[in-house]
Parts: C-alpha cells; sequence; structure tokens
C-alpha cells in the first residue's frame, strides 16, 4: 500500500542528516534558475540509473537554490541538469521539517477528481494563473538513498508533485493555463513573451 505524505516526513525525519541542509536563503544560492524563453526548460530529463553520494549533493545544492528563492519545489531540469530529481518542502518556514527528494518519479494513479488551483513557479517568477489538475495521486519513486517507494498524494502535495513532474517532460505550468487572456495579460506584465508558451492541446 502506499505510504502518506505525513509517513514518507517521519521517515525523512529520520534520514534527513543525508540531505539537511540549512533553510535560510542564501545570498549567493549554488544554481541559476532559468526562466521561461531559455531552451533548457523544454528538454526532457533523464532516469537516474545510480543514486549516490553526487545525486545526494546534486538534491542539496537545488535545496539550497529553492530556499534562496522562497520557492516550495524544484526540479533538476530548472537549474539546467536533465536528470529525473525533483525536491519539495511545503514546510520552508519550520526548520525542522525535513525536505522531500523525489527520484525518477511516475505517476502510477490518478483521481477522476479534477481541482483548480493557482499556480506559480520560480522559472516564472511573480506569474499566478489558475491551472486544473487531478486531485489526488499515487506515485513510485526512489528516496535520496535509492530506496525504491510509494505515495498517495492530495492537496498541495499532490499539486506541487504534478507542477515539478512537468518539468521533467520540459511542459510549464503556463502550458496547461486556458484562461488566455490573462495569460497574456500576466506574462506581459512581467516581461516574459507568449511565443515561448507551449500551449498543450
Amino acid at each position: 500500500m502506499a505510504r502518506s505524505f505525513a509517513q514518507l516526513a517521519r521517515n525523512a525525519e529520520k534520514d534527513k542528516a543525508s540531505i539537511a541542509v540549512s533553510k535560510d536563503p542564501l545570498e549567493s544560492p549554488p544554481l541559476e534558475i532559468h526562466t521561461l524563453g531559455h531552451r533548457v526548460l523544454r528538454k526532457s530529463a533523464r532516469r537516474i540509473s545510480k543514486v549516490d553520494e553526487s545525486i545526494r549533493e546534486l538534491a542539496r545544492d537545488m535545496l539550497r537554490s529553492m530556499y534562496a528563492a522562497k520557492g516550495i519545489g524544484l526540479a533538476a531540469p530548472q537549474v539546467g541538469i536533465h536528470k529525473q530529481l525533483l525536491v519539495m518542502d511545503l514546510d520552508i518556514e519550520n526548520p525542522s521539517t525535513p525536505p522531500l527528494v523525489l527520484i525518477n518519479p511516475e505517476i502510477i494513479g490518478s483521481s477522476a477528481s479534477v481541482e483548480t488551483y493557482e499556480e506559480g513557479c520560480l522559472s516564472i517568477p511573480g506569474v499566478y494563473l489558475d491551472v486544473v489538475r487531478p486531485s489526488e495521486v499515487k506515485i513510485s519513486f526512489r528516496d535520496e538513498m535509492g530506496r525504491p517507494k510509494k505515495m498517495n498524494a492530495d492537496g498541495l502535495i499532490a499539486r506541487c508533485i504534478q507542477h515539478e513532474m512537468d518539468h521533467l517532460n520540459g511542459v510549464l505550468f503556463v502550458d496547461r493555463v486556458s484562461d488566455q487572456e490573462s495569460l497574456n495579460k500576466e506574462l506581459i506584465e512581467h516581461g516574459f513573451r507568449n511565443e515561448d508558451v507551449h500551449k498543450l492541446s
């Protein structure tokens, strides 16, 4: 049976020394987060064949960069690294809550019910728009120690997982926005180009 986010968080607490980093924002984060229009965001990520210390160090650097940008999720392609690696932390204000690291994540089930919710992205700073997604997902992945895991997720964590997994396939949340008028307005207001959006059919 798949584990819940709460169970995974408790297990992550035991293992947090392997990826523990300070949540205090760094003035000079280790990785640059690329923004809409950069071609690296449109490349698909490759599966990670071996989970070793280099992958854990990448996860740490991604977390440091995510905390510096005050985000709750980051995918490796956003920092120009095309590996199937995600980091997330929905409780960035609490230093005792461990982050979640997902390696080679796959959605193996999703609910028929959907929800509309406002999303933003560190790669499209300042832009916030409604996106429709399944309200619940079941995923399989490997953790930072390479152990296979399964997880049921709903609410914000389910949305965050789906948002970040899109990055592994070169998809950005603006590609899923149906309100074209609001999309155009937000992009122009924040200095982005509509032609860099790849609308999903």
